[in-house]
Protein backbone atom coordinates (compact mmCIF):
# COMPACT_ATOMS: atom_id res chain seq x y z
CA UNK A 1 0.00 0.00 0.00
CA UNK A 2 2.82 2.26 0.54
CA UNK A 3 4.58 1.99 -2.82
CA UNK A 4 1.18 2.38 -4.50
CA UNK A 5 -0.28 5.41 -2.86
CA UNK A 6 2.98 7.59 -4.43
CA UNK A 7 1.99 5.87 -7.54
CA UNK A 8 -1.27 7.07 -7.83
CA UNK A 9 -0.31 11.25 -7.40
CA UNK A 10 -0.07 12.83 -10.57
CA UNK A 11 3.48 12.61 -10.34
CA UNK A 12 3.28 8.92 -9.81
CA UNK A 13 0.94 8.72 -13.10
CA UNK A 14 3.70 10.63 -14.80
CA UNK A 15 6.92 8.21 -13.75
CA UNK A 16 4.34 5.49 -14.57
CA UNK A 17 4.11 6.57 -18.51
CA UNK A 18 7.52 7.54 -18.61
CA UNK A 19 8.13 3.80 -17.72
CA UNK A 20 6.20 2.13 -19.84
CA UNK A 21 6.81 -0.64 -21.67
CA UNK A 22 10.61 -0.40 -20.34
CA UNK A 23 13.18 -3.18 -21.26
CA UNK A 24 14.40 -4.88 -18.19
CA UNK A 25 17.98 -4.87 -19.80
CA UNK A 26 17.39 -1.03 -19.93
CA UNK A 27 15.95 -0.94 -16.24
CA UNK A 28 19.75 0.57 -14.45
CA UNK A 29 20.03 3.03 -17.11
CA UNK A 30 16.17 4.31 -16.71
CA UNK A 31 16.18 4.46 -13.10
CA UNK A 32 19.52 6.49 -13.15
CA UNK A 33 18.16 9.31 -15.28
CA UNK A 34 14.81 9.45 -13.92
CA UNK A 35 16.43 9.65 -10.16
CA UNK A 36 17.55 13.35 -10.96
CA UNK A 37 14.29 14.44 -11.21
CA UNK A 38 12.53 12.47 -8.61
CA UNK A 39 12.72 10.38 -5.40
CA UNK A 40 14.69 6.99 -5.60
CA UNK A 41 11.77 4.67 -3.88
CA UNK A 42 8.88 6.32 -6.55
CA UNK A 43 10.66 5.67 -9.43
CA UNK A 44 11.81 2.48 -7.91
CA UNK A 45 8.29 1.71 -7.33
CA UNK A 46 7.07 2.95 -10.95
CA UNK A 47 9.65 0.36 -12.78
CA UNK A 48 7.98 -2.64 -10.35
CA UNK A 49 4.74 -1.29 -11.31
CA UNK A 50 5.83 -1.65 -15.25
CA UNK A 51 6.98 -5.08 -14.71
CA UNK A 52 3.88 -6.42 -13.48
CA UNK A 53 2.23 -4.83 -15.71
CA UNK A 54 4.09 -6.25 -18.80
CA UNK A 55 3.79 -9.74 -16.74
CA UNK A 56 0.20 -9.10 -16.16
CA UNK A 57 -0.89 -8.25 -19.76
CA UNK A 58 -0.90 -12.24 -20.54
CA UNK A 59 -3.89 -12.38 -18.45
CA UNK A 60 -5.73 -9.21 -19.00
CA UNK A 61 -4.63 -7.91 -22.29
CA UNK A 62 -2.62 -5.10 -22.66
CA UNK A 63 -5.23 -1.86 -22.80
CA UNK A 64 -6.10 -3.13 -18.78
CA UNK A 65 -2.80 -4.64 -18.03
CA UNK A 66 -1.39 -1.34 -18.90
CA UNK A 67 -3.68 1.49 -16.42
CA UNK A 68 -4.53 -1.30 -13.62
CA UNK A 69 -2.43 -2.02 -10.42
CA UNK A 70 -1.08 -5.45 -9.49
CA UNK A 71 0.94 -6.83 -6.54
CA UNK A 72 3.26 -9.70 -6.95
CA UNK A 73 1.00 -12.27 -5.67
CA UNK A 74 -1.77 -10.76 -7.58
CA UNK A 75 -0.59 -11.11 -10.88
CA UNK A 76 0.46 -15.19 -10.12
CA UNK A 77 -3.24 -15.71 -8.20
CA UNK A 78 -5.86 -13.37 -10.50
CA UNK A 79 -8.46 -15.42 -12.42
CA UNK A 80 -8.05 -14.78 -16.18
CA UNK A 81 -10.01 -12.16 -18.08
CA UNK A 82 -11.47 -14.53 -20.35
CA UNK A 83 -12.10 -16.69 -18.00
CA UNK A 84 -13.70 -14.40 -15.10
CA UNK A 85 -15.71 -12.55 -18.29
CA UNK A 86 -17.35 -16.01 -19.25
CA UNK A 87 -18.23 -16.81 -14.99
CA UNK A 88 -19.76 -13.24 -15.24
CA UNK A 89 -21.63 -14.37 -18.21
CA UNK A 90 -22.91 -17.59 -16.61
CA UNK A 91 -23.90 -15.31 -13.35
CA UNK A 92 -25.57 -13.34 -15.29
CA UNK A 93 -27.55 -15.50 -17.08
CA UNK A 94 -28.66 -16.84 -13.76
CA UNK A 95 -30.50 -13.19 -13.01
CA UNK A 96 -27.91 -12.57 -10.72
CA UNK A 97 -27.49 -9.15 -10.25
CA UNK A 98 -25.37 -8.31 -6.99
CA UNK A 99 -22.45 -10.57 -6.18
CA UNK A 100 -20.15 -10.53 -2.68
CA UNK A 101 -17.21 -11.39 -4.19
CA UNK A 102 -15.41 -12.77 -1.11
CA UNK A 103 -11.11 -12.79 -1.53
CA UNK A 104 -11.32 -10.65 -4.02
CA UNK A 105 -7.40 -10.23 -4.14
CA UNK A 106 -6.68 -7.48 -7.40
CA UNK A 107 -9.89 -6.86 -8.39
CA UNK A 108 -10.42 -9.77 -11.16
CA UNK A 109 -13.71 -11.30 -10.75
CA UNK A 110 -15.18 -7.94 -9.66
CA UNK A 111 -13.78 -6.60 -12.92
CA UNK A 112 -15.35 -9.02 -14.94
CA UNK A 113 -18.56 -9.32 -12.36
CA UNK A 114 -19.19 -5.31 -12.86
CA UNK A 115 -18.51 -4.76 -16.70
CA UNK A 116 -21.71 -7.48 -16.85
CA UNK A 117 -23.62 -4.55 -15.11
CA UNK A 118 -23.50 -6.80 -11.94
CA UNK A 119 -22.96 -4.59 -8.52
CA UNK A 120 -19.98 -6.58 -6.95
CA UNK A 121 -18.86 -5.88 -3.05
CA UNK A 122 -15.41 -6.80 -2.95
CA UNK A 123 -13.80 -7.83 -0.08
CA UNK A 124 -10.46 -8.84 1.19
CA UNK A 125 -8.28 -8.59 4.68
CA UNK A 126 -5.01 -7.44 2.61
CA UNK A 127 -4.61 -4.19 3.27
CA UNK A 128 -2.69 -3.79 0.19
CA UNK A 129 -4.47 -5.95 -1.86
CA UNK A 130 -7.29 -3.62 -1.00
CA UNK A 131 -5.93 -0.57 -2.20
CA UNK A 132 -4.83 -2.22 -5.74
CA UNK A 133 -8.41 -3.53 -5.79
CA UNK A 134 -10.40 -0.05 -5.36
CA UNK A 135 -7.15 1.88 -7.81
CA UNK A 136 -8.45 -0.80 -10.44
CA UNK A 137 -12.20 -0.02 -9.70
CA UNK A 138 -11.13 3.30 -10.20
CA UNK A 139 -9.23 3.87 -12.92
CA UNK A 140 -11.07 1.07 -15.19
CA UNK A 141 -14.71 3.69 -14.41
CA UNK A 142 -16.15 0.76 -12.54
CA UNK A 143 -15.82 2.45 -9.38
CA UNK A 144 -20.21 2.96 -9.21
CA UNK A 145 -20.50 -0.65 -9.05
CA UNK A 146 -17.65 -2.19 -7.19
CA UNK A 147 -17.72 -1.53 -3.68
CA UNK A 148 -14.05 -2.76 -2.02
CA UNK A 149 -13.85 -3.58 1.61
CA UNK A 150 -11.10 -4.49 3.89
CA UNK A 151 -12.38 -7.07 6.24
CA UNK A 152 -12.32 -10.48 6.91
CA UNK A 153 -14.13 -12.61 4.52
CA UNK A 154 -15.57 -14.60 7.83
CA UNK A 155 -17.12 -11.78 9.35
CA UNK A 156 -19.15 -10.42 6.07
CA UNK A 157 -22.67 -10.24 6.39
CA UNK A 158 -23.71 -11.32 2.62
CA UNK A 159 -27.58 -11.49 2.71
CA UNK A 160 -28.72 -8.34 0.97
CA UNK A 161 -26.94 -9.94 -2.21
CA UNK A 162 -28.18 -11.99 -4.87
CA UNK A 163 -24.83 -14.45 -5.13
CA UNK A 164 -21.54 -14.81 -3.52
CA UNK A 165 -18.65 -15.93 -5.23
CA UNK A 166 -15.32 -17.11 -2.91
CA UNK A 167 -11.93 -17.53 -4.26
CA UNK A 168 -9.83 -18.67 -1.31
CA UNK A 169 -6.13 -18.48 -1.42
CA UNK A 170 -4.49 -21.66 -2.60
CA UNK A 171 -0.97 -20.58 -1.97
CA UNK A 172 1.14 -19.78 1.64
CA UNK A 173 4.46 -17.85 1.43
CA UNK A 174 5.94 -20.67 3.32
CA UNK A 175 4.43 -23.56 1.87
CA UNK A 176 3.75 -22.14 -1.74
CA UNK A 177 0.73 -24.14 -3.63
CA UNK A 178 -1.45 -25.71 -1.62
CA UNK A 179 -3.26 -28.90 -2.45
CA UNK A 180 -5.46 -29.42 0.54
CA UNK A 181 -9.05 -28.22 0.44
CA UNK A 182 -9.11 -27.66 3.90
CA UNK A 183 -5.91 -25.83 4.03
CA UNK A 184 -7.04 -23.11 1.55
CA UNK A 185 -7.86 -19.46 3.04
CA UNK A 186 -10.57 -19.93 4.33
CA UNK A 187 -11.04 -23.55 4.33
CA UNK A 188 -13.17 -25.00 1.60
CA UNK A 189 -15.71 -26.38 4.31
CA UNK A 190 -16.01 -22.65 5.41
CA UNK A 191 -16.85 -21.59 1.59
CA UNK A 192 -18.82 -24.49 0.93
CA UNK A 193 -21.41 -23.42 4.11
CA UNK A 194 -21.45 -19.88 3.20
CA UNK A 195 -22.66 -21.62 -0.80
CA UNK A 196 -25.41 -23.19 1.06
CA UNK A 197 -26.59 -20.48 2.63
CA UNK A 198 -27.02 -17.95 -0.51
CA UNK A 199 -29.22 -17.89 -3.29
CA UNK A 200 -26.82 -18.70 -5.81
CA UNK A 201 -22.93 -19.18 -5.11
CA UNK A 202 -19.80 -19.94 -6.92
CA UNK A 203 -16.87 -21.20 -5.13
CA UNK A 204 -12.91 -21.29 -7.62
CA UNK A 205 -11.41 -24.35 -6.76
CA UNK A 206 -7.79 -25.91 -7.62
CA UNK A 207 -8.60 -28.34 -10.90
CA UNK A 208 -6.65 -31.23 -9.15
CA UNK A 209 -9.17 -31.45 -6.34
CA UNK A 210 -10.35 -35.00 -5.87
CA UNK A 211 -13.83 -35.43 -6.83
CA UNK A 212 -15.09 -37.49 -4.06
CA UNK A 213 -14.16 -33.40 -2.28
CA UNK A 214 -16.72 -32.19 -4.23
CA UNK A 215 -20.09 -31.51 -2.43
CA UNK A 216 -23.09 -33.62 -3.47
CA UNK A 217 -25.09 -29.72 -3.93
CA UNK A 218 -22.64 -28.51 -6.37
CA UNK A 219 -22.17 -29.30 -9.78
CA UNK A 220 -18.88 -28.96 -10.47
CA UNK A 221 -16.93 -27.00 -13.62
CA UNK A 222 -13.60 -27.34 -14.99
CA UNK A 223 -12.41 -24.19 -17.13
CA UNK A 224 -9.61 -24.16 -19.64
CA UNK A 225 -8.53 -21.37 -21.91
CA UNK A 226 -6.40 -22.07 -25.36
CA UNK A 227 -6.22 -25.92 -24.22
CA UNK A 228 -4.44 -24.60 -20.88
CA UNK A 229 -6.50 -25.93 -17.66
CA UNK A 230 -7.14 -22.70 -15.77
CA UNK A 231 -9.28 -23.28 -12.35
CA UNK A 232 -12.52 -25.65 -11.38
CA UNK A 233 -15.66 -24.39 -10.24
CA UNK A 234 -18.29 -25.49 -7.72
CA UNK A 235 -21.95 -23.92 -8.43
CA UNK A 236 -24.52 -23.75 -6.09
CA UNK A 237 -28.14 -22.66 -5.43
CA UNK A 238 -31.29 -22.22 -8.13
CA UNK A 239 -30.56 -23.19 -11.85
CA UNK A 240 -27.82 -25.54 -10.82
CA UNK A 241 -27.47 -29.05 -11.67
CA UNK A 242 -26.95 -31.11 -8.16
CA UNK A 243 -24.05 -33.42 -8.11
CA UNK A 244 -23.55 -32.27 -12.11
CA UNK A 245 -20.19 -32.19 -14.23
CA UNK A 246 -19.49 -30.67 -17.26
CA UNK A 247 -16.08 -29.05 -19.07
CA UNK A 248 -16.06 -25.59 -20.43
CA UNK A 249 -13.29 -24.54 -23.06
CA UNK A 250 -12.53 -21.12 -24.00
CA UNK A 251 -12.73 -19.35 -26.12
CA UNK A 252 -16.17 -20.38 -26.86
CA UNK A 253 -17.39 -21.13 -24.58
CA UNK A 254 -18.43 -24.67 -25.59
CA UNK A 255 -19.83 -26.78 -22.62
CA UNK A 256 -19.54 -30.69 -22.62
CA UNK A 257 -21.77 -31.93 -19.97
CA UNK A 258 -21.50 -35.36 -17.98
CA UNK A 259 -23.95 -37.85 -19.46
CA UNK A 260 -23.33 -40.22 -16.92
CA UNK A 261 -21.35 -43.06 -19.43
CA UNK A 262 -19.46 -45.94 -18.38
CA UNK A 263 -15.61 -46.09 -18.76
CA UNK A 264 -14.91 -46.28 -22.48
CA UNK A 265 -13.61 -49.99 -23.50
CA UNK A 266 -9.84 -50.73 -24.30
CA UNK A 267 -9.37 -51.31 -28.35
CA UNK A 268 -6.51 -51.20 -30.80
CA UNK A 269 -4.94 -48.36 -32.04
CA UNK A 270 -6.69 -47.24 -35.14
CA UNK A 271 -6.12 -44.69 -37.96
CA UNK A 272 -7.00 -41.85 -35.75
CA UNK A 273 -5.97 -40.96 -32.16
CA UNK A 274 -7.88 -37.99 -29.60
CA UNK A 275 -6.32 -36.20 -27.18
CA UNK A 276 -9.07 -34.90 -24.78
CA UNK A 277 -8.86 -31.46 -23.41
CA UNK A 278 -7.23 -31.16 -20.04
CA UNK A 279 -10.67 -29.68 -18.78
CA UNK A 280 -12.57 -32.51 -20.24
CA UNK A 281 -10.18 -35.47 -18.68
CA UNK A 282 -9.66 -33.64 -15.13
CA UNK A 283 -13.97 -33.68 -15.08
CA UNK A 284 -13.47 -37.56 -15.65
CA UNK A 285 -15.36 -36.85 -19.16
CA UNK A 286 -13.46 -39.15 -21.73
CA UNK A 287 -16.05 -41.26 -21.87
CA UNK A 288 -18.17 -38.66 -23.38
CA UNK A 289 -15.17 -37.99 -25.64
CA UNK A 290 -14.78 -41.47 -26.79
CA UNK A 291 -18.84 -42.02 -27.39
CA UNK A 292 -19.26 -38.81 -29.59
CA UNK A 293 -15.75 -40.01 -31.82
CA UNK A 294 -17.02 -44.17 -31.54
CA UNK A 295 -13.98 -44.47 -30.46
CA UNK A 296 -12.24 -46.80 -27.38
CA UNK A 297 -9.11 -46.23 -25.05
CA UNK A 298 -5.58 -47.26 -26.04
CA UNK A 299 -5.16 -48.22 -22.44
CA UNK A 300 -7.53 -48.28 -18.92
CA UNK A 301 -5.38 -45.97 -17.65
CA UNK A 302 -4.53 -43.72 -20.60
CA UNK A 303 -6.78 -40.41 -21.41
CA UNK A 304 -5.97 -41.61 -25.22
CA UNK A 305 -9.40 -42.34 -27.40
CA UNK A 306 -8.78 -44.23 -30.50
CA UNK A 307 -11.12 -44.86 -33.49
CA UNK A 308 -10.80 -45.98 -37.38
CA UNK A 309 -12.61 -42.32 -38.69
CA UNK A 310 -11.89 -38.80 -38.29
CA UNK A 311 -14.90 -37.46 -36.50
CA UNK A 312 -15.28 -33.20 -35.46
CA UNK A 313 -15.29 -33.08 -32.07
CA UNK A 314 -14.27 -29.38 -30.21
CA UNK A 315 -13.79 -31.13 -27.33
CA UNK A 316 -10.32 -33.34 -27.99
CA UNK A 317 -7.09 -32.68 -30.39
CA UNK A 318 -7.71 -35.31 -33.59
CA UNK A 319 -4.06 -37.00 -35.08
CA UNK A 320 -3.83 -39.24 -37.97
CA UNK A 321 -1.29 -42.40 -36.65
CA UNK A 322 0.98 -43.86 -39.57
CA UNK A 323 2.89 -45.89 -37.07
CA UNK A 324 3.00 -47.67 -33.46
CA UNK A 325 6.42 -48.97 -32.19
CA UNK A 326 7.24 -50.66 -29.28
CA UNK A 327 9.11 -48.18 -27.27
CA UNK A 328 12.75 -48.80 -28.65
CA UNK A 329 14.89 -45.41 -29.51
CA UNK A 330 16.68 -46.78 -31.78
CA UNK A 331 14.13 -47.87 -34.05
CA UNK A 332 12.17 -44.52 -33.80
CA UNK A 333 15.46 -42.54 -34.60
CA UNK A 334 16.08 -44.52 -37.94
CA UNK A 335 11.73 -44.29 -39.05
CA UNK A 336 12.28 -40.50 -38.05
CA UNK A 337 15.40 -40.77 -40.42
CA UNK A 338 13.65 -42.29 -42.99
CA UNK A 339 10.52 -40.06 -43.43
CA UNK A 340 13.18 -36.92 -42.69
CA UNK A 341 11.35 -35.63 -40.35
CA UNK A 342 12.91 -31.79 -38.43
CA UNK A 343 10.12 -31.08 -36.60
CA UNK A 344 9.53 -33.07 -34.04
CA UNK A 345 6.71 -32.76 -31.35
CA UNK A 346 7.05 -35.36 -28.71
CA UNK A 347 3.80 -35.97 -25.94
CA UNK A 348 3.95 -38.39 -23.22
CA UNK A 349 0.81 -39.81 -21.21
CA UNK A 350 1.89 -42.85 -18.73
CA UNK A 351 5.80 -42.58 -20.10
CA UNK A 352 8.76 -41.42 -17.88
CA UNK A 353 10.57 -40.30 -20.46
CA UNK A 354 10.85 -37.02 -20.95
CA UNK A 355 10.38 -35.15 -24.33
CA UNK A 356 13.70 -33.57 -24.69
CA UNK A 357 15.67 -36.23 -23.87
CA UNK A 358 14.00 -38.09 -26.43
CA UNK A 359 14.42 -34.96 -29.11
CA UNK A 360 18.16 -35.15 -28.34
CA UNK A 361 18.78 -39.02 -28.50
CA UNK A 362 16.50 -39.18 -31.58
CA UNK A 363 18.21 -35.50 -33.17
CA UNK A 364 15.66 -35.35 -35.85
CA UNK A 365 16.78 -33.33 -39.21
CA UNK A 366 14.96 -32.54 -42.46
CA UNK A 367 12.13 -30.93 -44.02
CA UNK A 368 8.83 -32.82 -42.50
CA UNK A 369 7.31 -32.63 -39.37
CA UNK A 370 5.55 -35.79 -37.11
CA UNK A 371 3.99 -36.03 -33.78
CA UNK A 372 5.01 -39.15 -31.29
CA UNK A 373 3.03 -40.55 -28.42
CA UNK A 374 4.90 -41.85 -25.87
CA UNK A 375 2.40 -43.95 -24.00
CA UNK A 376 1.29 -47.45 -22.77
CA UNK A 377 -0.93 -49.45 -24.91
CA UNK A 378 -2.32 -52.40 -23.13
CA UNK A 379 -0.44 -51.72 -20.46
CA UNK A 380 3.16 -52.22 -23.13
CA UNK A 381 5.35 -48.66 -23.60
CA UNK A 382 4.27 -47.81 -27.42
CA UNK A 383 5.37 -45.17 -29.37
CA UNK A 384 2.84 -43.76 -31.71
CA UNK A 385 3.73 -41.60 -34.36
CA UNK A 386 1.85 -39.59 -36.68
CA UNK A 387 0.47 -36.30 -37.68
CA UNK A 388 -2.43 -33.02 -36.66
CA UNK A 389 -5.74 -34.54 -39.25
Amino acid sequence: MNDLAPLLTPEGRALLDAVRGTDPADELAVATRLRRDHPAELVSAALGQARLRQRAAAKFGAEDAGRMYFTPNGVEQSTRASVATYRAECFQALGVRSVADLCCGIGGDAIALARAGIRVLAVDRDPATVAVALANAEVLGLADLIEVRKADVTEVDTGGYDAVFVDPARRSAKRGRIFDPEAYSPPLSWAVHKALQAPRAALKIAPGIPHEAIPAEAEAEWISDGGDVKEAVLWFGAGVTAGGVRATLLPGPRTLPSRGLPDPGIRPVGRYLYEPDGAVIRAHLVAEVADDVDGGLIDATIAYVTADERHSTPYATAYEITDQLPFNVKKLKALLREREVGILTVKKRGSAVEPEELRKKVKPQGPNSATVFLTRVAGAPTMLVGRPA
